[in-house]
């Protein structure tokens, strides 16, 4: 988590242009601009350049500084998440690990009456499985915004021996790779997000037990 002070500096030379330029700008004028001291704000550039978010060159008076790609999609993580409140996207957008689960992803994915309906309403035939992704518990709040939004249905079926119960799917993308989140309708909202898609992610995204992942929910179709 950046602490706010830094967040704001770095917000601050993104107005001045230092996104997509380098811009000429002294620690007093930066200071000036944060309403803070001429040595806070050193302090500042120092901490987001050992961070990797800003370069500097400095020069006698004035240093040329430009966001690094670290920092823009810091900055762009920012914008979506005020995006997200304010205007209630066609999206959701989470940050997570990937964990193991029990196991019983495979059993459920290679179900007929399930895969049948896979490949009729999302498009596709999940591989064997699910990726399971560990999401910060306070997260949970944001897939209450699901309740609003239609999911596509799964339907319940029975075999000759049980039944299987139904489940709702968002399109989602991992990492890049599409997919779909899927989460049983009768249960409660959990840290614990279930992602199927055509392909093995471990192998085709190269993912380890506790690797940090982007995750994407799309909230139509």
């Amino acid at each position: 988590m950046m602490k706010s002070y830094l967040l704001q500096t770095l917000k601050e030379l993104a107005l001045l242009g230092a996104v997509k330029n380098r811009i000429e700008i002294s620690s007093l004028e930066l200071a000036n601009q944060l309403d803070t001291s001429q040595q806070t704000a050193s302090r500042y550039l120092l901490d987001l350049d050992q961070k990797g978010l800003i370069t500097r060159e400095l020069g006698i008076k004035k240093q040329l500084i430009q966001i690094t790609h670290a920092g823009t999609e810091f900055l762009e993580e920012e914008y979506l998440e005020y995006q997200q409140i304010f205007e209630l996207t066609e999206k959701l957008f989470f940050k997570g690990k990937v964990v193991s689960g029990l196991g019983e992803g495979r059993y459920y994915t290679e179900q007929k009456g399930y895969v049948d309906q896979f490949k009729e309403k999302l498009g596709f035939a999940p591989y064997p499985g699910t990726l399971n992704v560990e999401i910060k518990y306070v997260e949970r709040n944001k897939l209450r915004l699901l309740k609003n939004y239609n999911a596509i249905n799964i339907n319940e079926f029975k075999t000759n021996d049980r039944t299987f119960g139904s489940v709702g799917c968002f399109r989602a993308e991992i990492n890049g790779v599409e997919g779909a989140i899927v989460m049983p309708l009768r249960s409660h909202y959990s840290n614990i997000l279930e992602f199927i898609s055509p392909c093995f992610l471990r192998e085709k995204l190269d993912l380890k037990e506790g690797d940090d992942i982007k995750i994407v929910i799309y909230l139509s179709g």
